[in-house]
């Protein structure tokens, strides 16, 4: 209930007063008003729900990347819904696991945040013990959106289509490479998937970052990766790279003429990058509300949408819940990827 020691305007004289009345009749006066506020679409202050200071979302990866990106426009928009400071804090290492445990530990009080990725759901899978739990330590606030990755070779290789690449994966098994950001990362699992889905046998080569990877994907080094959009744009562009098809269950809206790897001859395959809000557990459901509908006035901003284009990343911003379904679901379909193709963290 809002507390009226300083907001609320003084009870008239003009009828009995709340005081003189009976406990059931106060009740009924609280309820009835708090209602009539709902009715009328009356909003909390942030001060109601938030604490007194600057909130914080952690990034479990270094400054410059996609997440990275996101979580600021994210922070930015939030930050004017809110009416305070919403800053980004940097705390790489250990594959997510260093800034990941941080904010499970943190004050449970919505002053802190993690942006979690396709990290969160996989972490669980490739280590047998981690210094959190992925499901209980953390309180679902928002699924920002989800973004396809795609699947580049060079333009001098023979493949134009997926299938081709298949074919030619087929006749020549275990020498084709592709190349990922290290081992249990998006563009590993994505390659592990396809691998099991065309029944092909693929090279799987880890480099420390996606710059390493491409740069070998340019020069010849490596055949092919499932990487993210950003981060070959320009190559596609250029026509350095050539895209054959976008891992998502759908086209994606950034590059609508490609087809899925689905659709271009790789029945049920579907991978693709997301990012979500977290809150430490014990953080209180009017604070977790509060915060849903901040991110959700952000991802529905045009400023935000027009930003995040490139990217091809698809808003959501749905209920808290939509986090938890999405994310159990990841879990279960990487947990089966991981233990078929035997995959271990580094």
């Amino acid at each position: 209930m809002m507390d009226c020691r300083n907001d609320c305007p003084a009870i008239s004289t003009a009828g009995p007063s709340l005081a003189r009345t009976s406990p059931q009749r106060r009740r009924w006066l609280r309820v009835t008003t708090g209602v009539a506020a709902i009715a009328a679409g009356a909003t909390w202050p942030a001060r109601a729900v938030l604490p007194e200071k600057t909130l914080r979302i952690i990034v479990p990866f270094a400054p410059g990347g996609g997440t990275d990106l996101i979580a600021r426009l994210v922070a930015e928009a939030m930050a004017k819904d809110l009416g305070r400071s919403v800053i980004v804090e940097n705390k790489p290492g250990a594959g997510t696991i260093i800034g990941t445990d941080y904010v499970a530990k943190n004050t449970a009080d919505g002053s802190t945040l993690l942006m979690a990725t396709f990290a969160h759901a996989v972490n669980p899978a490739l280590h047998a013990k981690l210094p959190f739990d992925s499901d209980k330590d953390f309180a679902p606030v928002a699924l920002v959106g989800t973004s396809p990755n795609v699947l580049v070779v060079r333009p001098d290789r023979p493949w134009g289509t997926v299938l081709e690449l298949v074919d030619s994966a087929k006749a020549k098994p275990g020498t084709l490479a592709y190349g990922s950001f290290g081992n249990g990362t998006s563009a590993h699992l994505a390659g592990a998937l396809f691998a099991n889905l065309a029944k092909v046998d693929l090279l799987h080569v880890p480099y420390k970052g996606s710059a390493p990877a491409i740069t070998d994907l340019l020069g010849g080094q490596i055949d092919m990766m499932f990487t993210t959009v950003a981060s070959v744009a320009q190559h596609l562009t250029s026509g350095k790279l050539r895209a054959l098809a976008v891992t998502s269950a759908r086209r994606s809206p950034s590059w609508p003429d490609l087809p899925t790897i689905a659709e271009a001859g790789v029945p049920g395959y579907m991978a693709e990058s997301w990012y979500g809000l977290y809150a430490p557990a014990a953080t209180p459901q009017d604070t977790i509300a509060r915060l849903n509908a901040a991110v959700s006035q952000a991802v529905k901003s045009d400023g935000f949408r027009t930003r995040v284009q490139g990217e091809g990343l698809v808003p959501a911003a749905g209920a808290p819940a939509q986090l938890t379904d999405y994310v159990r679901a990841e879990q279960e379909r990487w947990r089966k990827v991981v233990a078929d193709a035997r995959i271990k963290a580094e």
